[in-house]
């Protein structure tokens, strides 16, 4: 299987997994105007499900390192199979939570309640479990992405016009999902060797079986969550599921491409975690904020006849968070 050797490497892998993590919200906006976001959302933990399985069957089964994808699902102690499971119900649970969130209270809540809570909480669980990486750069590069969060937050409601407060009950749901999200990526590395991808102990999963296991948890689990969206949405009429099935192909493919670019930041995370740690290999990858930020701004022009204080605020967000990139890339050299 294909194995990453070099920490700069692991370094490029996670800022690839921060771009993916970021971008692929754009098809939902694409995709948002003629489908309920209900319906995209089983597009897309179906094309997390097909990344799995395309990146366990080639990836994961060239080359003579490590074992082999299927070979390595087949010798998988139960409880790796159930903790990594466990991860893709998890971070289901929370994405969705996440998601009703963002419906009900907006970007400029969600996001940083949400993601600033789990990636915080998700870095000090990982490195207690594996502590790899200079500790002070680690946490000085958290803590300043943490407050460029907050800058994009702060310049999403000075753009606000109504001055309304979010309600309590979006606040609710993003912190709850930030916190599920925190430790989606623990149970999924706790099945994992990550000390050794190329001899990994007997029972324990490469990152290519670990993320199809993690990905079946996500599909799995979302005939309970997202059938309880449908039926309770947090905004507008309960959903009719067969109505799914009246979408185009084009409306659908466009799902599944985000949940294979999501996909593909996964895997890339888990596969630099060997080299750059559990904790750096996340925290770098939670950054992608901060590039669904730079898709707002420049694309979809989220910010056109905001005040100047807000485009202040964005550009010293943008300052500080390469500054704290900087610090978690250090901490790990």
């Amino acid at each position: 299987m294909f194995i990453v050797n070099s920490y700069a490497l692991a370094v490029f892998f996670c800022i690839i997994t921060m771009f993916c993590w970021g971008s692929w919200g754009n098809t939902q906006k694409l995709a948002g105007c003629r489908w309920r976001y209900e319906f995209f959302y089983w597009d897309y933990v179906i094309g997390i499900l097909l990344l799995g399985l395309l990146a366990g069957l080639t990836l994961g089964s060239f080359g003579t390192q490590g074992r082999h994808f299927l070979t390595d699902l087949q010798q998988a102690e139960v409880g790796n199979i159930l903790s990594a499971l466990a991860g893709g119900v998890i971070f289901n649970a929370g994405n969705i939570l996440l998601a009703a969130s963002v419906s009900i209270a907006g970007m400029s809540v969600a996001f940083p309640a949400g993601v600033g809570i789990a990636l915080i909480l998700g870095v000090i669980i990982n490195y207690a479990a594996t502590p790899k990486g200079d500790p002070l750069f680690l946490f000085t590069g958290v803590a300043m992405i943490a407050a460029a969060i907050i800058m994009n937050a702060l310049a999403y409601r000075l753009k606000e016009k109504d001055g309304q407060k979010p309600p309590f009950k979006g606040i609710v749901l993003a912190v709850t999902g930030g916190v599920l999200m925190a430790f989606f990526f623990r149970f999924t590395a706790a099945a994992m060797d990550v000390s050794n991808f190329a001899a990994p102990a007997a029972g324990k999963m490469t990152p290519y079986s670990a993320f199809f296991v993690f990905a079946a948890g996500i599909f799995l689990s979302n005939f309970v969550f997202n059938t309880l969206a449908m039926r309770y949405p947090v905004k507008g009429d309960p959903a009719n599921g067969m109505d799914y099935f009246k979408g185009t192909l084009p409306v659908h493919l466009v799902g599944v491409l985000g949940g294979l670019i999501w996909g593909t930041g996964n895997v890339l995370s888990l596969i630099a975690a060997n080299k750059a740690g559990a904790a750096i290999s996340y925290g770098l990858g939670q950054g992608a904020t901060l590039i669904a930020a730079l898709w707002g701004i420049l694309v979809w022009r989220e910010f056109r006849g905001a005040p100047i204080i807000s485009h202040i605020l964005n550009a010293a967000m943008f300052l500080v968070f390469l500054t704290g990139l900087g610090f978690l890339i250090k901490a790990g050299q």
